[in-house]
C-alpha cells in the first residue's frame, strides 16, 4: 500500500475491540486497515470472561467454538471462594459449575466462555487474516490525522523501519485504549473517577496449585484481609498459569509493590512459583463525553473504562464494535442515510454509562465484604453474610442482554425478553430444534409469523434483507407478526402489518 492509498476504514488499535471491528467489517466485505503499535504478542490475561452476548457475536462470525473450546479443562469448577489465603481460612463460597456442567441458558443459543486475552486476541486475528480485503499491520503507529470533510488524511510510521506513510481513509476509528491518541487529538474529555486505585497483575506459573492447599479448584479465589478484598487469584489455563490481581490504594507507590511478597501472602505457604510478568495499571471508572466527531469515531477503552468486576470492559467494547461495524458498512455501501452513523453515540454511550454504574455496584460489594470480615468474628456467620450479598457480579442478565437503544432501562439483574425496537432480539429454539439466531442473515432479517404479509417491507427494502417465515408456537414471544431485525440482532421495527414500507426503512436507516 503506497502513500495516499485510499481505504474505506482505518482502525487504530489491535486489541480485542479493534480486531472485532476489523472482523465485522471483513465479514461484511468492507476493506479496512488495522494498525497496532505493539507486536501483537499477548502475554497477560487482561480479561477472562467472554460474556454470552459476545459469544453470540462470535457465533455469527463462525468462531464461537474456538472461543469456548480453546483448551481450558471443561471439568474445572468455577466456584468463587473467599479466603484469608490459599493455605488459610475459607470464609465463604459461591458454588458455580464447570464449563461442561453449565446448563443451557434459556435466553441464548450460546454460553459463557472462559477465554483469556492471550487466547481471544489470536483467535480474532487469525480469523481476520482469512479476509484478503482486511490488512493487519503490527509495529505500526498512528502519528497524526486530519478530518478533511470528505475523508481522513492520516500518517503512520513503521516502528521497525522508521518509514512514514500517508493514508487516506473514508473513516478512522480509534480503538486505542485509555491513552487513546485519537481521542486526545479530538480533544474529547473523559468523565468519572480517573483514579480509584493502583492495581497490579502478576502472571505466574505454579504447577497444579490447587493440589497444594485444601480449598480445591475454583474459578476465582478472593483474598480477604483486614483492608477488605485485596486480591483475586484466577486460573488462566486451568493447568499451571495463574493471574493474581492486587488491588492497591490511590496513594500506593507502584515501585513499592513486591510481586513475590504479594504472591506469598496470597498463597500463604511455601509453594514454588515462577513469575512470568508483572504489570501495573490504574483502576478507573470513566466514560467519554463523545464517541467521536465527524469521520473519526471511537470504541472500547478509548471511550469507557471500568473496573473488571463483572467483565464489563471488553464485552462492552465488543458491543461497540458490532454496532459501529454494520453502520459503517451500510454507510459505505450507500444505503444508509447520514443519521445512521450519528446513532452510534446515541445508542452506545448510554450503555457505557449504565455499565459504569454496574461496575461501581460490583466494586461496592467487595468493599462490603471487607467490612464484614473486619466486624464479624464467627466464620459461619461471615460466610452466610457474604452469600447474602448475592452474585450479581456474575449473574447480571439484565446488563448482559437487557440493554436497549430506545432509552428504556430495565432491571440490571433480571432480563425481560421483548421485541421493542432497540432491544436485543429474544432467542429461542424452533420446533425442529434449530436456533432462531442461526436463521438470521448477515444484514437485515424480517421474521414473519402466522402468514402476515411481508411484501411492503420486502418491496421497499434498500438494503440486503433475508425473510424468515415461521409457523411455530414461539410466535407469542415475539409480540408481533412482523419483526425486522438489524444486522447486530437488535430489533429495528415490529408490527402486525405494514402499510408503508418506505417509511419504516427511512426510520431504520437514519
Amino acid at each position: 500500500m503506497g502513500d495516499n492509498a485510499r481505504i474505506p476504514v482505518l482502525i487504530v488499535g489491535g486489541g480485542p475491540v479493534g480486531l472485532a471491528l476489523a472482523l465485522d467489517l471483513g465479514w461484511r466485505n468492507v476493506p479496512c486497515l488495522l494498525v497496532e503499535q505493539g507486536d501483537g504478542d499477548v502475554v497477560d490475561a487482561k480479561m477472562f470472561a467472554t460474556g454470552i452476548r459476545t459469544v453470540e457475536f462470535c457465533r455469527r462470525w463462525g468462531i464461537a467454538e474456538d472461543v469456548k473450546h480453546w483448551g481450558f479443562p471443561e471439568d474445572f469448577p468455577f466456584d468463587n471462594v473467599f479466603v484469608t489465603s490459599l493455605s488459610g481460612h475459607e470464609i465463604g463460597r459461591i458454588p458455580m459449575p464447570a464449563l461442561k456442567d453449565i446448563p443451557p441458558f434459556p435466553q441464548s443459543p450460546e454460553q459463557f466462555a472462559h477465554c483469556p486475552q492471550f487466547m481471544f486476541d489470536p483467535i480474532l486475528a487469525r480469523t481476520v487474516r482469512r479476509y484478503p480485503h482486511v490488512t493487519l499491520r503490527y509495529n505500526c503507529k498512528l502519528v497524526s490525522f486530519e478530518d478533511t470533510g470528505d475523508g481522513v488524511a492520516a500518517e503512520v510510521v513503521d516502528q521497525i523501519t522508521g518509514v512514514r506513510q500517508q493514508i487516506r481513509a473514508d473513516y478512522l476509528v480509534g480503538c486505542d485504549g485509555i491513552g487513546s491518541t485519537v481521542r486526545k487529538q479530538l480533544d474529547i474529555a473523559m468523565q468519572g473517577i480517573e483514579l480509584i486505585n493502583h492495581s497490579f497483575n502478576v502472571m505466574f506459573r505454579a504447577k497444579e496449585l490447587w493440589s497444594q492447599h485444601d480449598k480445591g479448584k475454583a474459578g476465582r479465589y478472593v483474598i480477604v484481609g483486614p483492608e477488605g478484598a485485596w486480591a483475586s487469584l484466577t486460573p488462566a489455563d486451568g493447568k499451571d498459569l495463574w493471574r493474581l490481581m492486587i488491588h492497591g490504594e490511590p496513594e500506593t507507590d507502584p515501585n513499592s509493590v513486591d510481586p513475590a511478597a504479594e504472591l506469598r501472602r496470597a498463597i500463604g505457604g511455601d509453594i514454588p512459583f515462577e513469575i512470568v510478568k508483572f504489570g501495573h495499571w490504574i483502576r478507573r471508572r470513566v466514560v467519554a463525553d463523545h464517541y467521536g466527531r465527524g469521520r473519526v469515531l471511537l470504541a472500547g477503552d478509548a471511550v469507557h473504562v471500568v473496573p473488571p468486576n463483572g467483565g464489563l470492559g471488553m464485552n462492552t467494547g465488543i458491543g461497540d464494535a458490532v454496532d459501529l461495524g454494520w453502520k459503517l458498512a451500510a454507510t459505505l455501501r450507500g444505503f444508509a442515510k447520514p443519521g445512521l452513523l450519528g446513532s452510534y453515540e446515541r445508542e452506545r454511550r448510554p450503555v457505557g454509562q449504565r455499565n459504569r454504574l454496574a461496575s461501581e455496584r460490583h466494586t461496592d460489594v467487595r468493599v462490603q465484604i471487607g467490612a464484614l470480615y473486619d466486624s464479624e468474628r464467627d466464620p459461619d456467620a461471615l460466610g452466610r453474610a457474604i452469600a447474602a450479598l448475592g452474585n450479581a457480579e456474575n449473574e447480571s442478565w439484565g446488563i448482559e442482554f437487557g440493554y436497549r437503544y430506545d432509552g428504556v432501562e430495565g432491571d440490571p439483574v433480571r432480563y425481560q425478553p421483548t421485541t421493542a425496537p432497540g432491544a436485543r432480539l429474544p432467542s429461542t429454539f424452533l420446533r425442529d430444534g434449530s436456533a432462531l439466531y442461526d436463521r438470521l442473515g448477515p444484514w437485515f432479517t424480517l421474521l414473519v409469523f402466522g402468514g402476515a404479509d411481508p411484501s411492503p417491507l420486502i418491496d421497499a427494502a434498500p438494503a440486503p434483507l433475508d425473510t424468515v417465515m415461521i409457523d411455530d408456537p414461539v410466535a407469542p414471544l415475539y409480540e408481533a407478526r412482523l419483526v425486522l431485525v438489524r444486522p447486530d440482532t437488535h430489533v429495528a421495527w415490529r408490527g402486525n402489518a405494514c402499510a408503508d414500507g418506505r417509511a419504516v426503512w427511512r426510520q431504520v436507516l437514519g
